[in-house]
This record gives structure tokens, sequence and C-alpha cells, in this order.
């Protein structure tokens, strides 16, 4: 790499008191889709019809009011994509398209023939404004874009009028192309001049949207170049301020959270963060960062998946495995702490009857999004004890006892050691049951017979006897007790199996309605003080601690 001094740094706004740094967002912005422009046009294989019509009517579903549907003067394709658009009454009557164009007369005239016939237009036009690019690209000086600028104004007005005269809904926006690099006092004299221009009013208000088109500076920089603009326009109240960052900084979200609490009331972006180098601002991670705030964006992402979907498959890119509320992985704990603290969440939640979201380390509830509670925890070499329990309850309905967790954690802890990847849930209940419920050797049930009394006081007298098997060895045995638990460890009682004392023991439901199965959980205690667990299911609540008894008894001797 060459020395630091290659590079001029970015000179911050003047901005005394700013404003911006105690304000809060309270409500959403105007949302703009540019997929179907900036997005489309950095795509290796831009989108045909087909495609841009499916995704068309992706944003429409999703409640996006605004869309920039293409760049009608670049090419035929774009141009008939517009007239299909607008000829085969695609386009929702609330719904308004955009098209943009460079401050260029033929041009200008192309776009305006393009749209002919539409109910709701933005008619957005454009031409760059940057001390560099006024001096490397167009050898003129900001009086010589400033021209261009109302040039094109003039010519907008006056087309524009024959177009509302002929009924449609048509609204200006204009562009400052790199507003981000420009001296903010040109970008403000040439936008006043373009309102001018345009007889902009307080009812009939033009967009100005203000491109960060290379991000070149910090995001909370750019917030104070949006507030110097909004506080030194003269003709404000005639304008709607918008944003377009791009995120060449990486920093894209930040710097278009920050320039709404600047004054900003419109962001252009793309579902994704698709575009040009890096991209533009990710409408849906704004909109649902706003939703993690009690916010509503006012669009439909309640299921983000199949908008994913249909994002890939129209434009041949792929969403990160790490891309916010979209990834593969984002609502995927994988470290042991994390798993704990996140099964602590929803027990928490569950226990307290909490209405808000309190679940450590997921700060949004992925059902919100149509994001399935089984991809939130997954199991490798880095899972702890609670995370292979989460799996069990969350998928399969067993509410493994707290005191089972470091064992169970310690088997599938084994096995992902042993299997060098990552365990999938079917992964992790046949390993359960192949420890646990079919652990049927070499002590066997092999019929039994339960008969119980109830004396005066109500206190319960059952007994037990019953048939089992060692190997080949058959024996009968029978006892009696408090409970089916303590006629059994009565009944055994004598028998070489009669190693163990009883701790603790929990049971609940695994299925519902009349055919349902009890599990039961047995925890006993060997005479060497090492800690036991079996597990039982059965239709019978009776019969299943029973097979969890024999279930630890058998464990107990495969382990020693």
């Amino acid at each position: 790499m060459n020395g630091p001094s290659k590079y001029i740094p970015f000179s911050p706004v003047p901005l005394k008191n700013r404003q911006w740094p105690s304000r809060t967002i309270s409500a959403p912005p105007i949302w703009c889709s540019v997929d179907l422009r900036d997005g489309n046009q950095a795509l290796v294989c831009p989108m045909g019809t087909e495609d841009k019509l499916r995704f068309f009517k992706m944003l429409t579903d999703v409640g996006i009011k605004e869309i920039e549907i293409g760049f009608p003067a670049a090419s035929d394709t774009e141009y008939e994509t517009v007239r299909m658009l607008i000829e085969k009454d695609l386009i929702p009557d609330d719904v308004t398209i955009q098209v943009l164009v460079q401050a260029r007369e033929h041009l200008i005239r192309r776009t305006f023939d393009a749209v002919r016939g539409a109910k709701n237009v933005i008619f957005h036009f454009y031409n760059t404004i940057s001390e560099l690019q006024r001096r490397v690209v167009f050898h003129t000086d900001a009086e010589g874009v400033k021209k261009i600028a109302v040039d094109a104004a003039r010519l907008v007005r006056e087309l524009g009028a024959e177009a509302r005269s002929e009924g449609m809904s048509l609204r200006y926006e204009y562009s400052p192309e790199s507003f981000s690099a420009a001296e903010p006092a040109v970008a403000v004299d040439i936008c006043e001049a373009v309102l001018r221009e345009l007889g902009a009013s307080p009812d009939d208000r033009v967009i100005i949207n203000l491109p960060s088109t290379v991000e070149c500076c910090l995001p909370n920089q750019f917030a104070d170049e949006v507030e110097y603009f909004c506080t030194h326009l003269p003709s404000r109240a005639n304008a709607i301020i918008s944003v377009h960052p791009h995120n060449d900084r990486g920093t894209g979200i930040a710097a278009t959270e920050l320039s709404l609490l600047a004054g900003a009331e419109r962001v252009e972006g793309t579902l994704f963060g698709n575009g040009e180098r890096t991209g533009n601002a990710d409408l849906l991670v704004l909109a649902l960062n706003m939703y993690t705030q009690g916010i509503s964006p006012g669009l439909e992402l309640s299921d983000v998946l199949a908008l994913r979907k249909t994002y890939e498959e129209c434009t041949g890119m792929l969403v990160h495995e790490r891309h916010p509320y979209a990834g593969e992985l984002v609502f995927t704990a994988f470290s042991g702490s994390h798993q704990d603290a996140i099964n602590k969440g929803f027990h928490y939640m569950k226990e307290h009857g909490s209405q808000t979201w309190q679940v450590p380390y997921i700060h949004i509830d992925p059902a919100d999004i149509g994001r399935r509670f089984d991809q939130i925890i997954r199991i490798n070499s880095q899972s702890g004890k609670g995370g292979a329990a989460f799996i069990m309850e969350q998928n399969f309905g067993f509410k493994l006892p707290k005191a089972m967790h470091p064992e169970f954690g310690r088997i599938v802890q084994a096995e992902t050691d042993r299997s060098g990847g990552e365990l999938r849930p079917q992964d992790i209940y046949d390993l359960f049951a192949r420890e646990y419920i079919n652990a049927d050797s070499p002590y066997r049930l092999v019929r039994h017979a339960f008969s119980e009394t109830t004396d005066e006081e109500g206190h319960s007298h059952v007994v037990f006897s019953g048939t089992l098997s060692h190997h080949d060895t058959v024996f009968t045995v029978s006892g009696s007790g408090n409970g089916p638990i303590d006629a059994f460890f009565n009944a055994i009682h004598g028998q070489k199996m009669d190693r163990f004392v009883f701790v603790d023991y929990s049971e609940h439901a695994i299925t519902d309605g009349s055919d349902s199965r009890a599990v039961a959980y047995i925890h006993l205690r060997s005479q060497t003080g090492r800690d036991i667990f079996g597990v039982g299911i059965s239709h019978n609540i009776n019969l299943a601690p029973l097979r969890g008894i024999i279930s630890a008894i058998n464990r107990a001797g495969k382990l020693s």
C-alpha cells in the first residue's frame, strides 16, 4: 500500500449548534425503491422483462408506494419495460412510478414519451455537482453545472405542464449527484435555483434527493451535510428532502438513519442493499431496525425468506448468510453461553406471560418476519449444554429437566467432536433416542401389573408385581409403596439392579388428544455418587416412569 498522503481527507461541514444528535426517529420515512433501476444496472446480467415485472409486483406487495422502474432513455429494453407496465395497466392506483434521466434535452423528451398515459409519475432528473467531477469530467465551474440543472428544470416544467394537462399526477425530483462530495453552499445554491425554475410551492413540493453517490465520509458527517442543507435552503418549505446513500464505506445504513435525524423525509434504496459497487442503503434493514424500536415501518415484511427467494431468483445475486434479518445464520447461535441465555429468555417470557420481546442475543422475534424457531439454536462443537435441550423442546416437545442438561450436553458434544461438523435437529433426536429411550438392555420389563387402594384418610397404597429379564435370565418381583415408583423400587430391593438412590422425577405429555403419550425423566444416583438419567415413554402414565428407571439403570451399566 502507498502512504496515506496519497488520499485527500474529507472536509467536514462547518456546522455549529447541530440538532440531529439529540433527536430520535419516531415515524418511518417515505420509502422509494430503486431496485429496478439502480439495483438492476449493477447486475452482471440485468433483469429481463419477466423478472422485472415479478420484482415490481413483489415491491408493490411489500407496500412500497414509490418505485423507480428504470432509465427509459438508456435503452430500448428499459423503454419498453416502462411502456409495458403502463399499457398493460400493471401499476396499482396507489403506486407512483419514478423514472430517472440525465439533465439532457433529448433524453428528457424521450423519458416523457416513455411515461405518457401513466397515472402517477415522479420525473427524476439529475446532474453531477461535485468539485472533482466539475474539474475532471465536465471542465466547468459551479455556475456551469448550475446552468445545466436550471436549463433542464425549465424543460421539465414545460413538458410536465403538458403531461399534467392530459391528466397525469406528476411530481418532480431533482438530484444534485455526488452531493456528499460537493461544497454544501454550492449544493444549496443549485437546488434553490432548480426549485424556483420548477415553480415549487408548499402545495406542489419538489423532491430534492441528496445522493451519497460515493460514500466518502463518516455517517455523522453526512448527517451534518444534510442538516446544513435543510437549514440553509431558502425554499425548504417547498421541498421534500430525500436521501440516496450508497455503501462504499460499509456505513450506508448508519448514514441513512442519521440523515433522517438531520431532516430527511424520504429514503431511496433497495431490498437487500443491491446497487453499484458496494450497493445502496438496504430498505429491508432500515425498516426492520425501526420495527425493533416500536415504530411501524408501514411495509409488509412478515416473510423475509420469500422476499429473499424472489430477489435471488430475479437478480441472480445471493443474500449473504450474515445479512441482517434475512441471512441464513443471523438467528443462529452456536455458542453455548448464547444458547443458554436464549433458552432462558424463551422460558422467562413463557413463565411471565411477557407481551414484550425479552430474549438475550436476539433483538427481534424471528416469527415476526417468517423465520422458524428451529433455526435459532444449532449444534456444533462450540455449543453448550443448553443448546441441545432447546432443540429437543422446540422441535420435538421434550422438556428435559435442568439437571439433565449437562449430561445430555456432554453426549452431544462428544458426537460433534467425533463428526467434526454440525448436528441437525433430527440428528440430535436420534442421539437422544439411542442414548435414553432405546436403552432397553440388559434389563427389560417383560410384563407388569399395578393394584391401588386408598385408605379412609386418602393415603394411596400401590402394589407392583412384574417379570423382568436380564440377558437370558427371567425373574419376578413384587413390592408395595405409596406410589408406582416407590412400589417398583421396593420390588427390586435386593436384586442386582438395586444399586441406586432415587433423586428426582418429572413427567409431561408430548402429544395432545386422546392418543397422548407421557415422557418421564428419572434421576438416579449410584452408590459412588454418580448422577444417571433415564427416559421412559408410554401411553400409560404409570409405565413411563418405570421405563425411565430401567433406562437409567441400563445406561449406568454401560457408563461404568
